[in-house]
């Protein structure tokens, strides 16, 4: 039997080992924290509410073309969804909202906006089944449906402020600006549509949902299944070279670039080596967790029924606030997340008190404290929230680091997404997942199709790994029985 080591249990290292175990391989994951997860670990971040630590709201999770495939409902993953996905409130007191329903998004966002946010997301959204196996991949696999796929890469190559420009108002331009700025870039530079048509065309098919009981519901479930599959996870074990290794055929990385190379040493051939010590770390998220009683107070009435509030004001201050984080300053009004996962998830609150997850973007290993930044930005749009606060618990981009070591300088999406990077991560090769090094393969957020909780990375490294012990015979007994049958 082939045998395999996964070293990281995030989504993508789970699903890089639940792909080799279907396929009969025997997996190992180690774990050096002591509770699986990675970025999608939750608990009692204050007394008796239930609060993500990092990654909360998945509509690329739910639509993976992976995940789907596994059946995790039968392990405890049940998808929730809130009544409204977004809200983008402005200072006039309107605000750009956004539905699962295209139509219903449309129709309140007016003439002519609403056609035109209808003309380019209808189409992505209800084909985006068929498109999301092409755009969460590598780029240099031939696209399976490349018609479609032109028609999302080319919006997707603009400059998030050259797209916004199709919309008029400021709501629309807002709400398309805040879900844009999940790229954690500037938004006037190549390529920072990508992030915000991607999101918006699956949460138009999907949902924004949250996870029943937390997002440790997605990596319980991918452990369970591994479970059953005969894998097993050791949690307590940090792996800082390749000695450290128990023997395996394959074994798979879900770490930051940095830290490959860094076990790996003089194994990893020199270009390789260089291109991981070059891989480039976004700006950092400093995080605040609060207990609020009655919920935030919110002006606009949408606010108070969405999952999710993004918080800058007008596309243009969004924009301004991201290009100073991104030049190392840190913006009187950073762009502020707002999630209200209790919404859809009543079950984490504890009466009246719930958990209000924030975090805003910072610069990258800023070490000042945002959390009087992310009130006032809160207080902007719902006056009274500070005297609701009951609680709180606050992650700065350090504390992001040493929580999770892929999450450089509070980098939580595992690579800042300049054009070079979003073709060719994390270096440019053919096979992306492969570190130069026979039988070693990366599968972090930092290969494609990089940050979420979808387990993708996973789910392509993995088939790199299954190719590599099919053409060196190392292959799993039900990949020979295969074989088998195939030459009857």
């Amino acid at each position: 039997m082939s045998t395999a080591v996964v070293v990281g249990s995030g989504p993508n290292g789970l699903a890089a080992a639940v792909r080799l175990a279907r396929e009969g391989v025997a997996v190992t994951v180690l774990e050096a924290a002591d509770v699986i997860g990675g970025g999608t670990r939750t608990s009692e971040l204050t007394p008796g509410l239930l609060h993500d630590h990092c990654s909360a709201i998945h509509s690329m999770a739910a639509g993976s073309p992976f995940l789907r495939t596994l059946d995790l409902e039968r392990f405890g993953l049940r998808w929730c969804l809130p009544e409204i996905d977004c809200v983008h409130p402005l200072d006039s007191g309107a605000a750009g909202v956004l539905h699962r329903s295209v139509r219903r998004t449309a129709e309140g966002l007016g003439r002519p906006d609403g056609s035109r946010w209808e003309r380019l997301f209808g189409p992505l959204g209800e084909n985006f089944d068929a498109l999301a196996g092409d755009f969460l991949g590598p780029l240099t696999r031939v696209p399976r449906h490349p018609l479609l796929l032109a028609r999302f890469g080319l919006p997707s190559l603009l400059p998030a402020s050259a797209l916004a420009r199709v919309w008029r108002s400021q709501a629309a331009r807002g709400l398309y600006g805040g879900i844009a700025a999940h790229a954690f870039r500037p938004l006037n530079r190549p390529a920072t549509a990508a992030i915000g048509v991607s999101i918006i065309a699956s949460g138009h098919r999907y949902g924004w949902p949250v996870a029943a009981g937390g997002s440790r519901a997605i990596s319980d479930a991918l452990a369970g299944l591994l479970g059953e599959l005969g894998g097993r996870v050791e949690t307590g074990v940090r792996v800082r070279s390749a000695a450290q290794l128990p023997p395996a055929d394959v074994v798979l990385f879900d770490l930051a670039p940095v830290a490959v190379a860094d076990v790996l040493g003089d194994r990893l051939p020199a270009p390789v080596a260089r291109a991981y010590r070059r891989f480039r770390h976004g700006p950092g998220a400093f995080k605040v967790d609060f207990a609020v009683e009655g919920g935030v107070p919110w002006t606009h009435e949408a606010a108070r029924r969405a999952g999710t509030v993004h918080l800058g004001g007008t596309f243009e201050q969004v924009a301004a606030a991201e290009r100073a984080v991104h030049l190392g300053r840190m913006p009187e009004r950073p762009f502020v997340l707002v999630g209200q996962q209790y919404l859809a998830d009543p079950a984490r609150s504890a009466g009246d008190v719930h958990p209000v997850w924030t975090y805003a973007h910072v610069p990258h290993g800023y070490d000042g404290d945002a959390t009087e930044a992310i009130v006032r930005q809160i207080e902007r749009f719902a006056p009274g929230f500070r005297d609701r606060v009951v609680g709180k618990a606050v992650r700065t981009p350090a504390a992001f680091e040493e929580y999770n070591p892929n999450f450089v300088g509070g980098d939580i999406v595992t690579g800042a997404n300049t054009v070079r990077q979003l073709l060719a991560r994390p270096r440019p090769a053919l096979d992306p997942y492969a570190t130069g090094v026979p039988g070693m393969f990366i599968c972090s957020a930092a290969t494609p199709p990089g940050a979420g909780a979808h387990g993708m990375c996973g789910a392509h490294a993995a088939e790199s790994a299954l190719r590599y012990l099919r053409r060196t015979g190392r292959r799993s007994p039900r990949v020979r029985a295969q074989d088998s049958r195939t030459s009857e």
